[in-house]
């Protein structure tokens, strides 16, 4: 099975077993909790549904436990989260326009639009049968645009701030969302010509989107500000030790990068160029927490990539 068959049945221990206070310190496994509170909160009510089906899949010290009731809870689960999917896709395709009174049903632009969405293979291999609930969190953005399109922006707003503290991956997706919401909700008029009004800029609007950025956010974070453990949380959700790709990732530059060292390490050692005794031993692509040093490429620091992801985004 998947790594992340195992990652799920320990989150699911984790949170059911321990105190909150000790949610991000546990590490009995090496598959550490690193997403946001909402989504041990998520693991959390399902581990309570978990029980019934198989208890030992919760127990901290079964790593790597597998039985059958374990693989069927996990995929129904997945499978089960996937109605907040559904409903997105729904109220997705109520917001297209086009020939909505066609007689050929394979024309419709909602059709069109629903059959992409729900018969996803990627959603449907990599969630069910990988284990992972990416269609719930793809659910909730989709839920969000729909409200933005909808023109319920504090909504839509209140929805990617909760998708956030469920998977932080969506980050690289806000600041489209702020320029649209400043764009469209924060400025409440056009000119004659179409263009901005910006003497129609709503300081109570930016004050509302604040509110709910802040309330969301201190739901989330709040107890464990409180606990005085918010450092130990980022540093689970940005383990920047981790390395540059994570084992079996969708290919990018770094992986180019990556490969591109090994192959000059491999002829360094052939040629003789290289010491043996020098090379790193730490994976590149192993997923773990652990530092690895480059052999013949420059080491790329966080900053780095930190740096390259925002000049990529604008």
């Amino acid at each position: 099975y998947s790594t992340d068959f195992e990652v799920h049945r320990n989150w699911l221990a984790i949170t059911h077993n321990l105190p909150l206070s000790q949610w991000y310190y546990e590490a009995t496994s090496e598959w550490t909790l690193d997403y946001p509170p909402f989504f041990a909160w998520f693991e959390y009510a399902l581990s309570h549904v978990a029980k019934y089906f198989d208890p030992k899949m919760l127990v901290i010290e079964n790593l790597n436990y597998t039985s059958r009731a374990t693989i069927f809870f996990q995929r129904f689960s997945v499978i089960f989260t996937d109605i907040l999917f559904i409903y997105a896709v729904r109220e997705c395709c109520r917001c297209v326009n086009g020939k909505r009174a066609a007689k050929d049903i394979l024309e419709k632009p909602t059709f069109i639009l629903a059959v992409l969405l729900l018969w996803n293979f990627g959603l449907l291999i990599v969630d069910h049968i990988h284990f992972q609930y990416n269609g719930f969190l793809f659910g909730l953005m989709l839920l969000s645009v729909a409200r933005l399109c909808q023109k319920r922006y504090l909504e839509g707003a209140l929805l990617f701030a909760v998708l956030l503290h469920f998977k932080h991956i969506y980050m690289y997706v806000a600041p489209a969302y702020g320029i649209y919401l400043l764009r469209s909700y924060c400025f409440t008029a056009n000119n004659a010509d179409g263009s901005l009004k910006w003497r129609s800029f709503s300081f109570l609007h930016v004050t509302l989107l604040g509110l709910i950025v802040c309330l969301v956010s201190a739901l989330s974070l709040g107890p464990f500000i409180v606990l005085g453990q918010l450092p130990q949380v980022i540093s689970r959700l940005f383990p920047f030790k981790r390395g540059l790709c994570h084992a079996y990732w969708a290919p990018n530059f770094w992986a180019l990068y990556n490969a591109m060292d090994k192959a000059l390490t491999i002829f360094g050692l052939k040629c003789n160029f290289l010491d043996p005794t020098k090379i790193p031993k730490a994976s590149m692509t192993g997923g773990l927490v652990q530092e690895f040093q480059h052999t013949v490429l420059p080491s790329v620091t966080p900053l780095a990539t930190l740096i390259c992801t925002f000049i990529s985004i604008l």
